[in-house]
C-alpha cells in the first residue's frame, strides 16, 4: 500500500508566491525561461533553470550551471524570499482553467513526501522509460540545490473518502491564490496532526499510485536515496533522502491532451511520394482547417502549407495511437527507430498546439508534423500495471504544476 506523508516544505513568503511560482523546468527553453524572468528577480526560474543567470551559449550540463542553481538557492534562503514552516504538513493544491468548450476544469491535488522503496517495488508505477542524461541532470540538480525543487505528479484512482477530505480542509481562506496565464492556483497548509494522520491513513489503503508526470525527478530520487546510503553508515530508512516530493491527484479529475510528432526531414521521400507511402494504410483527405484529430486511429498531418486528416484503414484498438504512429509511419516510412533519441523528431504539447505545429513546419526547421489524439488516462494506468512503457512524449497533461509553491529540503549530502 501506498505511503503518502507530511513534511516541513519551504515556501515563499506569501506576498511573493505569485512572483516566484514559474512554469517546470521542462517545458520552457532556455531562451524562454530567460524572456520570462527578465525583469523577475525572485522568479523560481533563477533556481530551476539557472542557466538564464549565465552567459548565452552555456552548456546546460556544465559544472557552472549546477554551481549557480546551488548559488541561488542559497540566495533565495537568506534574503527571506522563502520560509521554512514549523510542522510536518500536507498542502493541498487546486488549479481551475476554462477550456476550450467554455467548460471550468478543476483540479485539487496534495503535495507530499512518497517512498522511494515504493518506487522501486512497483506500488509506484511507471510507463515511460528514462534516459541516462536527463536522469542524471535531476540528480546533479538535486545535490546542488540540497531540495527537491519540482514535485512528481503522481495520479490514484479516485478514493472518494479522500477527495471528501480534501474537499473540507479547502472550505477555508487559501495561503496562495493568484491566476497565472489563465490558470487559478491555490494552495492550502494542512497541519492539524488529526488530519494529517486520516490522510496518510488513507492513502494507505490506496493499492497503487501512478506517475503521470516526473519519471525522470522519481529516478533521480532514487539514485539520491542510493548515494545517501553510501556516504552514511547509520541509515535507518527514516532519513528525508528516502522520499521524494510528489502531487497527488485523482484520476478522473486530470485533463490530458494530445502529444504531437514533428520531424525534420522525410527521409527517401519528396512530400507527394510520403503522401503516397501513407496511403498505403491511412485514408488521406485535406482540409482547409486544422485536422487536430477527433477521435482515435485518427492523425493530422500538416505538410507543405497544407493540412490533411489521416484515418487508419484497419482501426486497432488494442494499441496506444502514438504507438500506431510509430508502427506505420514514424519507423516504416521514415526510419525512425527510435523515438527517445533520433533527432528527426521533437515533439509539441499543449493547448495551444495548432498554432505551434504550424510555426515549425512554415519556419522550414520541419518537414511535416503529425497531430495525435489524447492517450487517456485509463490507458495509461493499464499500461502501467501491465509494465508496458509508452512511447516518450505520450501525455501532455494540462494545466500544468508550477514549481516554487512549495518544495522539499533534503539536508546536506
Amino acid at each position: 500500500m501506498a505511503t503518502v506523508l507530511p513534511f516541513t516544505g519551504i515556501r515563499p513568503q506569501p506576498e511573493l508566491a505569485e512572483k516566484v511560482a514559474a512554469p517546470p523546468y521542462d517545458v520552457l527553453s532556455s531562451e524562454e525561461a530567460r524572456i520570462l524572468a527578465q525583469d523577475n528577480p525572485v522568479s523560481f526560474l533563477h533556481i530551476t533553470k539557472p542557466e538564464i543567470d549565465l552567459p548565452l551559449g552555456v552548456d546546460v550540463y556544465s559544472d557552472e550551471v549546477y554551481s549557480r542553481a546551488g548559488f541561488n538557492m542559497t540566495q533565495f534562503l537568506e534574503k527571506g524570499i522563502f520560509c521554512k514552516d514549523l510542522e510536518p504538513s500536507f498542502y493541498l493544491y487546486r488549479q481551475s482553467m476554462t477550456l476550450a468548450n467554455d467548460e471550468v476544469h478543476t483540479q485539487t491535488g496534495i503535495f507530499g513526501l512518497v517512498s522511494a522503496d515504493d518506487y522501486e517495488n512497483n506500488i509506484i508505477r511507471k510507463h515511460e522509460l528514462t534516459r541516462t542524461q536527463k536522469e542524471n541532470d535531476r540528480l546533479r540538480h538535486m545535490q546542488a540545490v540540497q531540495a527537491q525543487t519540482g514535485p512528481v505528479f503522481l495520479t490514484y484512482r479516485a478514493e472518494q473518502e479522500l477527495v471528501a477530505l480534501m474537499e473540507g480542509q479547502s472550505a477555508g481562506e487559501p495561503v496562495v491564490d493568484f491566476v497565472s496565464d489563465g490558470v487559478a492556483h491555490q494552495l492550502w497548509q494542512v497541519s492539524d496532526k488529526q488530519v494529517v494522520d486520516k490522510i496518510s491513513t488513507r492513502f494507505a489503503a490506496v493499492p497503487t499510485l501512478f506517475v503521470a508526470d516526473g519519471h525522470h525527478r522519481s529516478a533521480a530520487a532514487v539514485r539520491y536515496r542510493e548515494k545517501c546510503r553510501a556516504k552514511y553508515s547509520q541509515h535507518t530508512g527514516n532519513e528525508s533522502h528516502n522520499y521524494f516530493m510528489a502531487v497527488l491527484f485523482p484520476h478522473d479529475q486530470l485533463n490530458i491532451l494530445g502529444y504531437h510528432r514533428v520531424v525534420r526531414d522525410l527521409g527517401d521521400y519528396d512530400a507527394q511520394g510520403f503522401l503516397d507511402a501513407v496511403a498505403g494504410a491511412y485514408t488521406i483527405k485535406p482540409l482547409k482547417t486544422a485536422a487536430i484529430p477527433g477521435r482515435a486511429n485518427q492523425f493530422g498531418l500538416y505538410l507543405n502549407g497544407q493540412w490533411y486528416q489521416l484515418n487508419l484503414k484497419q482501426e486497432e484498438v488494442s494499441k496506444l495511437d502514438v504507438t500506431l504512429l510509430h508502427d506505420t509511419i514514424l519507423e516504416p516510412i521514415l526510419g525512425i527507430e527510435d523515438e527517445r533519441s533520433d533527432s528527426r523528431l521533437d515533439f509539441v504539447g499543449g493547448i495551444r498546439a495548432k498554432d505551434s505545429l504550424e510555426k515549425a513546419v512554415d519556419s522550414g526547421n520541419f518537414a511535416a508534423a503529425i497531430a495525435c489524439y489524447p492517450v487517456s488516462i485509463e490507458q495509461l494506468m493499464h499500461a502501467a500495471e501491465q509494465d508496458q512503457f509508452m512511447p516518450p512524449k505520450s501525455t501532455w497533461f494540462e494545466p500544468k504544476l508550477k514549481s516554487g509553491l512549495v518544495f522539499h529540503h533534503l539536508g546536506e549530502l
